[in-house]
């Protein structure tokens, strides 16, 4: 009898046993999904400094997993072929979130704005664009522009806009963001064209313009381009502000140029993909970064222009007037902002692709 109950109470403590193994296992699994203290974050390299990162991480104890691309299509290459999984936050540009918009499968998921409350602290003037009517989507970063930047010991010339960066004594002396919308779009503006241009003939004489442009250009970079003026490999750049400024706090010889043609400008927004594995520490992230002071801060460091109403406060004087970054209204105002080219993209691939080669 006693050996009966034995065995009934040893029975009884493996089903038990093997209960709590398995209530442990569901809960393990649990834990890997929007309890796992961990955030994946894809945009361009060093774009949220990593003082910013260490700040989120030490306040939430959620871990940053940042990867990096180089090029907006880069971006949505890798997105793609994840399926709108494996990342958490991106930060991309305007003109991509309206071509993803657009796709019959969204890789982009709509923000709660509820779960967002710093979203009441970007400044309206960048909400509600035509890439994301009512920012179902996105919500603003910063903002970037391109500008040419040349030293003053060495330039010869008077360079006012695109135009002259075609000009034969800069042979060899160009430095120009590895991008094509970017290059072809300054190409397209020196022409007189729209850099969204979609005409197949202005955009095959945009070609022939870039062919005549590369005997110019010395060095293609996307993330470092203003290491080629500080270290004297170029002596004339068209880059971010951002680039430009980093070569001007280096030596007062470098000189900023807003181009006469006119700039683009371009908002950089946070996005939650589609099946974003850590959907609500996303959103942390999202309102951490929105945080005046916090923003303030990555402004300050990454260089790029605030689009948030309660990080003025914060702002020093050095910022301020810092030519390379705190662009006037009076440019930003006529500065063209990229869209979606439709079709035409295939068009812009293909005139990069030669011009790379040439």
């Amino acid at each position: 009898m006693k050996k009966k109950l034995l065995k009934l109470l040893s029975l009884s403590v493996i089903v038990a046993c093997t209960i709590a193994t398995l209530s442990g296992c569901g809960s393990q699994k649990q834990a890997s999904g929007n309890d796992e203290k961990v955030v994946n974050v894809f945009t361009w390299a060093n774009y949220v400094p990593d003082s910013v990162i260490k700040e989120f991480q030490n306040k939430t104890g959620i871990k940053v997993n940042y990867s990096n691309f180089s090029t907006n299509e880069e971006m949505l290459t890798k997105l793609q072929a994840a399926k709108g999984a494996e990342y958490d936050v991106v930060i991309c540009s305007d003109y991509i979130i309206e071509v993803m918009g657009k796709q019959k499968n969204i890789l982009m998921q709509p923000i709660d704005k509820s779960k967002i409350p710093n979203y009441k602290n970007v400044d309206p003037r960048f909400l509600n664009q035509l890439y994301d009517k009512g920012n179902k989507y996105s919500i603003p970063y910063t903002l970037g522009s391109q500008i040419i930047v040349y030293n003053s010991e060495k330039v010869k010339i008077p360079i006012k806009g695109y135009k002259d960066l075609w000009n034969s004594t800069l042979k060899n002396s160009l430095v120009l963001v590895d991008d094509p919308r970017i290059v072809i779009g300054m190409t397209l503006k020196k022409l007189g064209y729209s850099m969204n241009e979609t005409d197949s003939k202005k955009l095959a004489q945009a070609k022939e313009e870039l062919k005549k442009l590369k005997p110019n250009v010395k060095v293609l970079n996307a993330d470092t381009p203003h290491n080629s003026l500080i270290n004297g490999d170029a002596t004339v750049g068209f880059m971010y502000g951002s680039q430009a400024s980093t070569a001007v706090k280096t030596n007062s010889k470098f000189k900023i140029v807003y181009p006469e043609e006119g700039m683009n400008a371009e908002e950089d927004n946070f996005i939650i993909p589609v099946k974003a594995p850590h959907k609500e520490n996303a959103e942390k992230f999202i309102n951490f970064m929105l945080d005046g002071k916090i923003s303030n801060e990555a402004t300050t460091i990454n260089q790029y222009v605030n689009t948030n109403k309660a990080a003025k406060k914060f702002m020093s004087s050095s910022y301020l007037n810092d030519k390379a970054v705190f662009i006037p209204d009076s440019e930003l105002n006529r500065a063209e902002r990229f869209r979606d080219v439709g079709n035409a993209a295939k068009t812009y691939d293909l005139i990069w692709s030669e011009f790379k080669q040439q």
